[in-house]
């Protein structure tokens, strides 16, 4: 009896009832409401952010593993398996999700003042606002701490100047966490995007995650009051604790997109004859399939002990980065391969495995290359930084 490749591994053993709930309840929800509009919203650069958020708040996805103020309060685990299914759908809305929770809302979460907490997470957690995250800038991606944004005192409040680049989400939010230089050390600020000087141009022309919304942020002059820095946080600590928990959700969701991959080579080459017989029935066919099914359940396999790990309150940041690392490079190399089990069908929006691809292109760069994970596992082995 045929099995897909999770069920040769049996994963679903490892899960717990209420695990298993999540992420079913998060795929049936995609079938019915996602699936059957990615690839338009993909070949034509949309995506209806504002109809999806307050479902996706519905659905208990924002915020699901933050406590309190709205937040589900799930498990990691149960958090990494619904970033698995939003990624099987489409990256793009994997990182809608993501970068609401894991990075807006856990900012606000972890740095936030208790009266930023109250304005925004509940409202967040509902998808009735959205949040994005600025932290890159255009000559500061691996290198944050480089950045040129500025914040300076003015009187009881702040001025920040500056420009953020690839912020998801950032032309659709009502709120944007902000990164800046301050003579303190970097800090964090939580800036309504209708505060006057704030702008976030739309980047077009994207060969990748066009299902998802990608922006500029443009600071001039932006004024706020001193009630939107984050109190206590400097440096470094904050906005790299954001990412690891990005980082977390990437190591599920992006064997997410592998697996909607090699499920759909499962199913294309069961039913395409050549030299009439089914294209599943040849040793070079199987070899593939079965050299994928063993690099998808390995990876899964890590995503889930990391998992457990971060239950445990025990994950380590370069641990996270073994993760991201390997599920990033094991996705983007099965998305290929299925490509080639279907031939020429592969490169159409027919069938998902091409805008995978493209789409893993972009994970495999954001939240970390795959470089500066070598160098953070080369720096765990080691105790030597080889960054500079």
């Amino acid at each position: 009896m045929p099995r897909t490749p999770l069920e040769l591994f049996d994963v679903d053993h490892l899960l717990t009832e209420e695990e298993v709930a999540m992420r079913d309840t998060v795929r049936s929800f995609l079938e019915a409401k996602v699936r059957p509009h990615l690839a338009d919203w993909y070949e034509s650069a949309t995506i209806p952010v504002r109809e999806l958020a307050p479902a996706l708040g519905e659905l208990g996805v924002l915020g699901m593993h933050l406590e309190g103020y709205g937040c589900a309060g799930t498990s990691a685990t149960a958090y990494g398996l619904a970033c698995l299914e939003l990624e099987a759908a489409d990256s793009g809305l994997r990182s809608l999700v993501s970068v609401q929770g894991s990075l807006a809302m856990f900012a606000i979460r972890r740095w936030g003042s208790e009266e930023q907490r109250e304005t925004w997470l509940p409202r967040m957690a509902a998808g009735e606002a959205i949040g994005c995250f600025g932290l890159t800038e255009p000559d500061f991606g691996s290198d944050p701490a480089g950045m040129r944004t500025r914040a300076v005192r003015d009187g009881d409040g702040w001025v920040l100047d500056g420009t953020k680049m690839w912020i998801t989400n950032g032309s659709v939010a009502d709120i944007a966490v902000v990164w800046a230089q301050t003579e303190e050390g970097i800090r964090g600020f939580v800036v309504p995007t209708d505060t006057p000087g704030f702008s976030a141009p739309e980047i077009k022309k994207k060969m990748s995650l066009r299902a998802s919304v990608t922006s500029e942020l443009v600071l001039e002059g932006v004024r706020l009051p001193a009630a939107a820095a984050f109190p206590e946080v400097r440096g470094l600590t904050g906005p790299l604790s954001c990412l690891n928990e990005a980082r977390f959700g990437i190591v599920f969701g992006a064997l997410g997109a592998a697996r909607d991959c090699l499920d759909t080579a499962l199913a294309y080459a069961g039913q395409r004859d050549i030299f009439d017989r089914p294209l599943s029935s040849y040793q070079l066919t199987q070899a593939k399939l079965a050299d994928m099914s063993l690099e998808l359940g390995k990876g899964m396999l890590l995503a889930l002990h990391l998992g457990r790990l971060k239950d445990a309150g025990a994950l380590r940041p370069e641990q996270v980065s073994l993760g991201k690392l390997n599920s990033v490079r094991e996705a983007i190399a099965i998305a290929r391969e299925c490509r080639t089990i279907l031939g020429a069908a592969g490169i159409t929006l027919e069938y998902p495995v091409m805008r995978h691809a493209n789409n893993l292109e972009s994970v495999l760069t954001y939240e970390g290359t795959s470089e500066v994970h070598q160098l953070v596992i080369g720096r765990a082995l080691t105790g030597e930084a080889a960054f500079r």
